[in-house]
């Protein structure tokens, strides 16, 4: 296959594009500067350019491009860059196939848990409603973006979650104060955070690409639930430190406003059923495994 990517250089799209090197596949990376090399392609999301020509011989689309939501505290410039980056780039690709005359047959578009906004304990599937707030707004407008996709594109929704990886993406904050023993639950610690680690959310995406009869939203989250407490536990445990000095949630939403109710404190208890039931094999299904991956040199 060649696929082809935006926001290669993230977490997600970082790992996409070396399994499908890996695997034989090409992955095509899109970039904000003059193409250097023949896995590269230019564009330029903000004024709607790609490269002419581009879509024609993708057999998929990878849509990761957006900027980060765990630059914090947000200002009010700021989410204006946090939704803008994630419109337009999709917006771009999605033009950019229906002017094809051979669009892709595939195209995975990010969205993220925050879909469902702060929901507690109860069981979120991929029917579950929309939620409320800025995240929720965020990713119901990406995913419409995407929809918006030319008939004959089997259009996938990817709901994110907290990746778990060795470049700590989600958990850079955290890891350096429980290595210090310093590190506790944030806020009760008995919110869930859906969590997956890197390698199996790439693995995911590619699944999904070759599963002719995926398509709509999918939860990529490990099949194992964990709270905010179980998460902060497990890290220590394998670090052997403590970890019992809570973080109060009003020092939370005092040092990070808005985006510490919605990131930290927001609990999305989200269900992988569906993913299983594609056939999609696990490598990091439980926190132990996936917290030995992330902390193992």
């Amino acid at each position: 296959m060649r696929v082809l990517i935006s926001g290669a250089t993230g977490l997600v799209g970082s790992e996409v594009a070396r399994q499908l090197n890996a695997a034989g596949h090409e992955a095509i990376k899109l970039v904000r500067r003059k193409a250097t090399s023949s896995d590269e392609v230019e564009w330029n999301p903000a004024k709607g350019y790609l490269t002419p020509g581009t879509m024609e011989n993708i057999d998929a689309v990878v849509n990761m491009a957006g900027a980060t939501t765990g630059k914090i505290p947000w200002t009010k410039s700021y989410k204006q860059e946090i939704v803008s980056s994630r419109i337009n780039s999709t917006r771009t690709l999605v033009e950019a196939m229906a002017a094809a005359k051979n669009p892709p047959k595939v195209f995975v578009s990010g969205s993220a848990s925050g879909y469902y906004g702060d929901t507690g304990s109860a069981v979120l599937t991929e029917d579950s409603p929309k939620g409320s707030g800025f995240l929720s707004d965020l990713a119901f407008a990406w995913e419409q973006e995407a929809l918006k996709a030319p008939k004959g594109v089997r259009v996938i929704l990817a709901r994110t979650t907290m990746v778990m990886s060795r470049e700590l993406g989600a958990l850079g904050r955290l890891l350096p104060l429980i290595k210090l023993g310093v590190g506790g639950p944030l806020g009760s610690g008995k919110q869930w955070w859906a969590w997956i680690s890197q390698v199996d959310e790439a693995a995911a995406i590619i699944h999904l690409i070759k599963d002719p009869k995926a398509a709509g939203a999918f939860n990529l989250t490990a099949p194992q639930p964990a709270t905010c407490s179980d998460i902060v536990q497990e890290l220590a445990r394998q670090l052997k430190r403590p970890s019992i000095i809570p973080v109060p949630a009003f020092a939370l939403k005092l040092a990070f406003g808005e985006a510490a109710t919605e990131l930290l404190l927001c609990s999305q208890n989200m269900s992988a059923q569906k993913l299983l039931s594609t056939g999609f094999k696990f490598q990091h299904e439980t926190l132990t495994k996936a917290s030995s991956w992330v902390l193992r040199k």
